[in-house]
């Protein structure tokens, strides 16, 4: 199906953009990579007048070293991302979890902020960046900048913190030196999105796990936390025993969907067994 009509700009500025955001208001839509709304385009399942193009934005792209954090631009690729020795190092969790995201071309394409923005609950960049503790620089009118946190970015289904006037122009990533991770995702055919995902990353020291983070992927309508399995994990022996008594009650709190993947109960027992596989990697199991 052919879109319906839209006239279109290209900015080249975050201000410009923001300056035609204002002017078309709810006629309006962003686009980044275009991977997440030009299938929607095509089914018509939206029909915005006029379509904002961050494409010629280049002080979006990007990956820098900024002290304690690593700053990513919105408009930096998933393979920009994947491919850089900052994240490697740093963000090890990131670089694993953004290389399962669909195939080479979308990832070539697609972009990690628009992603994020896209905040579907299956996409595989939300939970990692929950996990990691990322910050969200949201650009509004005026040239001023807010700092949201990942516990407060993913707000329900497909919505986020960013304002109707307002542009993500950045996620802050506190490095995670030296950090094992691992990025566990089930899926029945390649390429799949997500049927449950968990991402987890683990500081062992002398096989102990002295910190845990985890998050789950497509078990309610935004990422989530796992914080009782955070807690239950410090401290435990990274050993198979220990992370599988420690990770038993991980579905509890969540609301996974039932669909053709696969039911709740379903989703509920995946996600116990891929916390296990994922946090007993992360620690070097």
């Amino acid at each position: 199906m052919i879109p319906a009509a839209f006239d279109y700009a290209a900015p080249a500025s975050v201000d410009e953009a923001l300056a035609l955001l204002a002017e078309h208001g709810d006629d309006a839509k962003i686009i980044a990579g275009g991977q997440s709304l030009l299938p929607v385009l095509r089914l018509r399942l939206n029909a915005p007048e006029f379509l904002i193009d961050l494409g010629r934005i280049e002080a979006l792209r990007g990956v820098r070293d900024d002290g304690d954090h690593l700053v990513i631009g919105a408009m930096t690729t998933h393979a920009a991302v994947a491919s850089e020795p900052l994240v490697a190092q740093h963000a090890a969790l990131l670089g694993q979890a953004v290389r399962t995201v669909a195939d080479a071309q979308v990832r070539n394409r697609g972009t990690f902020g628009g992603a994020l923005a896209h905040a579907d609950p299956a996409g595989d960049v939300g939970a990692p960046a929950l996990a990691l503790d990322a910050q969200f620089v949201i650009a509004g009118q005026g040239g001023g900048t807010r700092t949201v946190g990942a516990s407060d970015f993913f707000v329900d289904l497909f919505e986020t913190a960013i304002g109707e006037d307002e542009l993500l122009t950045e996620v802050r990533i506190p490095k995670h030196t030296g950090w094992g991770a691992h990025y566990e995702k089930f899926v029945r055919i390649a390429q799949q999105w997500s049927i449950v995902a968990v991402a987890a990353t683990v500081r062992a020291e002398a096989g102990t796990i002295a910190e845990a983070k985890v998050a789950l992927t497509n078990m309610g309508s935004t990422p989530i936390r796992a914080t009782g399995v955070e807690q239950a994990l410090q401290g435990q022996p990274a050993t198979e025993d220990a992370i599988r008594s420690a990770v038993a009650d991980v579905a509890d709190g969540t609301n996974p969907p039932s669909d053709l993947n696969g039911d709740a109960d379903y989703r509920k027992h995946l996600a116990q067994v891929l916390t296990r596989r994922a946090v007993l990697a992360a620690a070097g199991g």
